[in-house]
């Protein structure tokens, strides 16, 4: 018997309904966003202001501790004098 193997209509419809279906099984992480009332404003490199939220300051790295104010100026007009 020389029988060509081809898929019929009754596997192949199971097998496409089946992967229509993966996107709603919710394997997806949830993205909680921490959202506290209290807002503090910073300044940039550049001097604009920009609105943090305080949770994120407390999760924040420390690059460096106890900056002084001559090497804040520096680092502020480093930019500006490019």
């Amino acid at each position: 018997m020389n029988k060509k193997k081809t898929i019929s209509r009754r596997k192949f419809l199971p097998i496409l309904g089946g992967t229509a279906l993966l996107p709603f099984l919710g394997f997806s992480q949830k993205n909680e966003i921490k959202k506290s009332n209290k807002v503090k404003t910073l300044l940039r490199a550049d001097g604009t202001s920009v609105q943090v939220d305080e949770a994120v300051l407390k999760e924040a790295r420390i690059v460096k501790k106890d900056l002084s104010n001559k090497s804040l100026l520096g680092w502020l007009n480093l930019k500006s004098n490019k």
